[in-house]
């Protein structure tokens, strides 16, 4: 993708990439950027001089028919930014606190916020030592997440301290007027959650897969539902799943036990193919923020323009139909490691217990699956059909699209452990029946589920956090470009 001044953009997946230490990236401006950055401040500069420009002019929000006096010095910045820093929660991990800067300084490089040459250099310089921002997530709303740039910008400015540094931190910029409201309005860190979020949970559903394959084999089920036959005229993420799964069980010893299956087996493709639909969509809304932001004020040649495209309604909207589209995912899961406790359908012990009689085996991991998937409903609920008033009700909309980014990283959490309780349990039945799995992927998958086999009854949860653990392991290596690669093309075991 090319940003409006023609220049490449940077991609959701190659940031998240980046982000996540998976691979580098050339974060180095061009004179000829530069001079865009340089050309756009002159611009706005011009724009004050013979009109009313919002932020500059005149004060922000509610204040936006407030003169303010002309000056060129930094305290008009700086005082801005000093009373938008109003950082609570949490703060950013090093991966979400340098996407948000990239993303920053990848949207300044058009020139279209009027933001000087010396805050971006700083940026960049910035980002070159390995420094990481004290940022903290609570402040955004979907149309600027003005709480997070403005700490970024106090701490380019030596206001605030880096939190850590691996270079030498760039020495304190000086802002112009022109830095102040143009540097905060952006909705970076919001495109950063959602870039990892998008990236994790990519990773999930390619290993999801494997561990659905564990659980065919437990259950005894036919591939039937797979064949080519049966996607014949709808190409698209379901058919591809349905030709992953085909691979995986190519060569699988089992006799099908049933004419038909549960739903958890036999609709794997249907529910898995709108989720990496939605992915997709996510990693395009994301890419399109990063590459062709929307300041307001928009500076361009023909003059300063007043907008409202700094609303994320398209990223806050993939990312709830994502969330939506990952629940009956995590459905299937679940509904899986119930059926696996069933002796009718494995043919094993019930909850694939050993011992006397009255072991329990894995009969507390269905509630352990259930709680989470109970938890995974409740984060799958759309955020934007809240609504807002805001600065005494000139504001009267958000898109809500942090709110989005943040509950699909919480969702991705709850994805792996749930996973994870699949896996384990899919595992017992393949120890417990080891004739069952063939040689290649997925049994090469259950021999890295390497915890002790005791069939008898004891404490689950070391192995749970350990399948948890193998799941977020797996998830990280798998080829996550969810656009332009085939699910039937990923491998997962690296």
């Amino acid at each position: 993708m090319t940003s409006p001044s023609g220049q490449p953009g940077l991609d959701a997946a190659t940031l998240a990439a980046w982000a996540t230490g998976r691979r580098g990236l050339d974060l180095r401006s061009t004179e000829e950027q530069l001079a865009r950055v340089r050309e756009g401040q002159q611009r706005l500069r011009a724009a004050r001089e013979v009109g009313v420009v919002y932020g500059l002019s005149t004060g922000v929000g509610a204040l936006r028919t407030t003169a303010v006096p002309e000056t060129e010095g930094p305290e008009t910045a700086l005082r801005l930014w000093r009373s938008h820093a109003g950082g609570l929660g949490l703060e950013l991990d090093d991966a979400t606190a340098r996407a948000t800067m990239a993303i920053r300084w990848r949207q300044l490089l058009d020139g279209t916020s009027g933001v000087g040459a010396d805050l971006v250099l700083a940026l960049e310089q910035a980002l070159a030592a390995g420094c990481v921002p004290r940022l903290h997530e609570y402040g955004g709303l979907g149309s600027g997440d003005l709480t997070v740039l403005a700490e970024l910008a106090l701490t380019l400015a030596g206001e605030l301290p880096w939190r850590s540094t691996e270079g030498r931190a760039p020495a304190p910029v000086t802002p112009s007027a022109t830095d102040g409201l143009p540097f905060l309005s952006s909705n970076a860190a919001t495109a950063a959650f959602a870039a990892l979020a998008a990236d994790r949970l990519a990773g999930l559903a390619a290993v999801a897969l494997p561990v659905a394959a564990v659980s065919h084999l437990g259950l005894r089920g036919s591939p039937e539902a797979y064949a080519a036959e049966v996607f014949a005229g709808r190409p698209g993420p379901a058919a591809d799943t349905a030709a992953t799964l085909r691979r995986l069980l190519a060569g699988s010893p089992v006799n099908p036990a049933r004419v038909q299956d549960p739903f958890c087996l036999r609709t794997i493709p249907q529910t898995h193919g709108p989720l990496l639909d939605g992915l997709a969509e996510v990693e395009a809304a994301v890419t399109e923020e990063i590459s062709s932001a929307r300041p307001n004020p928009l500076v361009t040649e023909a003059g300063v323009h007043h907008h409202g495209q700094f609303l994320t309604q398209r990223l806050a909207a993939a990312l709830d139909g994502a969330r939506a589209a990952a629940y009956p995912v995590l459905a299937l899961s679940a509904a899986r490691v119930s059926a696996l406790q069933d002796p009718q359908l494995t043919g094993l012990p019930a909850f694939l217990a050993a011992g006397p009689p009255g072991s329990a085996g894995l009969m507390i991991v269905e509630y352990v699956a259930t709680d989470l998937l109970a938890r995974a409903r409740a984060i799958a609920a759309p955020d934007t059909t809240g609504r807002v008033v805001v600065s005494l009700g000139v504001e009267e909309h958000a898109s809500f699209s942090s709110q989005a980014a943040l509950s699909a990283l919480e969702l991705a959490d709850l994805a792996r452990d749930l996973l994870g309780v699949e896996l384990v349990t899919g595992v017992r039945a393949a120890r417990l029946a080891p004739e069952r799995v063939p040689a290649g992927e997925v049994g090469d998958l259950v021999a890295r589920a390497d915890w002790a086999h005791e069939p008898a009854d004891h404490v689950l949860g070391p192995e749970l956090r350990a399948a948890s653990a193998l799941v977020e392991e797996l998830a990280r290596h798998a080829a996550r470009r969810v656009g332009d690669t085939a699910p039937g093309a990923r491998t997962v075991l690296e």
